[in-house]
């Protein structure tokens, strides 16, 4: 009897990760070794090996997964201008006065900043810093208010735009259409980045409104521990509520808007956003409002009279009106262009841009590495026989497909404890979901039940992401101990978000069905 090398492989890959070493290179030296184990016992085609090249060009020419650079740096810009502290501050002022009033703040901002920004150690780190300070000042509880900076950070993993969903997406529809090509069909559908970004919209918000119905109950029935702000603070006057919400709101709806709506490609709505945040980092910079706003209202009405009436100078039959209209909109691609030049040139001298690149390349560079990595290990993997090892697991599942359903989610729930949402996401759902699609499960619903389970990694001791970002920021009063207890009330939540969105899938299918 031959040993399961593809069982072994995959506990040796979460044991060499668990010793610290970096995780593309852990990924990499345990496929190579198995590899050339499995051949050498005659387990494994090596001749396999020759469709790595095809398999990184096929990762870095993704149209798809090429628009993470872009919303990464979006992110950073934004996190870097200090937008989360003008959110924290107003909407601390906002719903101070009632009790459970700023972890309420906590949880609005963090959706408003996962929308805007999607990167979670932003988040945290910044709300650790600003708002963690203030709610201990204020008599909370430093396990509630240490579990709700952790848990309003991971928001920036299910709403949309995020790199949890862009991944997802490119996963899910790989799996959709081998699963269908398993099934003998030959008119193949897919799964766009938009329809994952719509199912995901009302769960994430479910999830926001499920954290601050706990907050607020549990400030009624226990009023030490969310009490309200004994500090006299003055109520924030309409003007202040909308600068601060109004340019982010903006972003969002400039950024998801073109791409639920069909107008733009994930890149060009990241494109999109990254212009964005440069114009709102402007105004942290000293760049005069009046121009940003012009600028903005330029390349809005670029975009809409363009998609309107579309000028083609190449064609023979332009009118001479045609012409002017094209010395129009090029008259507003240049002012446009050189406000934002203008903004470049001061983030330069500021030094901001300088590290909002750097820590950009450095995201990308970590994401790209493990995808890479991760699809040298599933090559390895899948030809040592562990997909049809996992199909055979899944079909001999008690319960049928649901059976099956609820093995795959403990399963995936598990491994957050100890691997990334991008390690999990590239190396075992791959090879995980085709089965569970081909015993008729809804991809789309199955996508979004998976992304809030990977959502919860996040805050899942010993390694959840959170939980680290908050240790670095908190204050020295606050434990170690104090923040793992802290977020244990947030994961039960994430596990009745995900029972009610079993129970209703309609919260995830309704969306991307009416749209697309």
């Amino acid at each position: 009897m031959s040993l399961p090398l593809d069982l072994i492989m995959f506990g040796a890959l979460i044991a060499f990760i668990l010793l610290g070493y970096p995780v593309a290179f852990t990924i990499a030296g345990v496929a190579t070794g198995f590899a050339l184990l499995g051949w050498m016992m005659g387990d494994f085609n090596i001749q396999l090996m020759g469709a790595m090249g095809q398999r990184f060009f096929g990762v870095l020419t993704n149209p798809v997964l090429t628009a993470i650079p872009l919303f990464v740096l979006m992110g950073v810009i934004l996190e870097k201008s200090r937008i989360a502290e003008d959110l924290l501050e107003t909407m601390g002022r906002l719903f101070g006065r009632m009790r459970g009033g700023l972890g309420v703040s906590v949880m609005l901002v963090g959706a408003l900043l996962a929308a805007s920004t999607g990167i979670v150690g932003a988040t945290v780190v910044a709300m650790g810093l600003i708002a963690l300070p203030t709610m201990l000042r204020n008599g909370y509880d430093p396990k509630l208010a240490s579990g709700m900076v952790c848990t309003a950070g991971t928001l920036g993993q299910i709403i949309p735009p995020s790199t949890l969903l862009i991944i997802l997406a490119d996963v899910m529809s790989n799996a959709f259409q081998q699963a269908q090509y398993a099934q003998g069909k030959f008119t193949i559908e897919t799964i766009s980045v938009g329809q994952t970004f719509a199912a995901a919209m009302i769960p994430g918000l479910l999830l926001v409104a499920v954290y601050c119905a706990y907050i607020v109950g549990r400030a009624y029935l226990f009023p030490n521990d969310a009490p309200a702000m004994s500090e006299h603070v003055d109520q924030p006057s309409g003007r202040e509520i909308a600068a601060a919400i109004v340019p982010p709101i903006l972003l969002i709806v400039a950024v998801l808007g073109s791409i639920l709506g069909g107008i733009a490609s994930p890149n060009e709505a990241a494109s999109v956003g990254a212009v964005g945040a440069i114009l709102l980092a402007g105004r942290r910079l000293g760049v005069s409002s009046k121009l940003i706003v012009l600028a903005t209202a330029a390349l809005l009405t670029l975009a809409i009279a363009a998609s309107i009436l579309p000028i083609r100078l190449q064609r023979s039959d332009v009118t001479a009106g045609g012409y002017v209209i094209a010395a129009v909109y090029a008259g507003l691609a240049l002012f446009s262009l050189g406000v934002v030049l203008h903004i470049l040139k001061k983030a330069f001298a500021d030094g901001l841009l300088k590290a909002s690149m750097l820590s950009t390349l450095t995201v990308t560079s970590m994401i790209f590495a493990t995808i890479l990595m991760a699809s040298f290990f599933s090559l390895v993997f899948v030809g040592l026989g562990g997909e049809d090892r996992v199909h055979d697991i899944l079909q001999e599942m008690p319960g049928g497909p649901t059976g099956a359903l609820i093995f795959a989610m403990l399963f995936v729930f598990v491994l957050g404890f100890f691997l990334d949402f991008v390690e999990i996401s590239v190396i075992l759902l791959p090879v995980l979901i085709p089965p569970l699609i081909l015993m008729g499960i809804d991809p789309i619903w199955l996508t979004v039940l998976i992304a809030i389970n990977l959502q919860t990694s996040f805050l899942t001791p010993p390694f959840g992401f959170s939980l680290f970002y908050l240790r670095g920021a908190a204050p020295k009063e606050i434990t170690t101990g104090q923040i793992y207890r802290g977020v244990v009330p947030f994961i039960i939540l994430q596990i009745v978000a995900v029972a009610i969105l079993w129970t209703f899938p309609m919260f995830a299918t309704w969306l991307p069905r009416w749209l697309y």
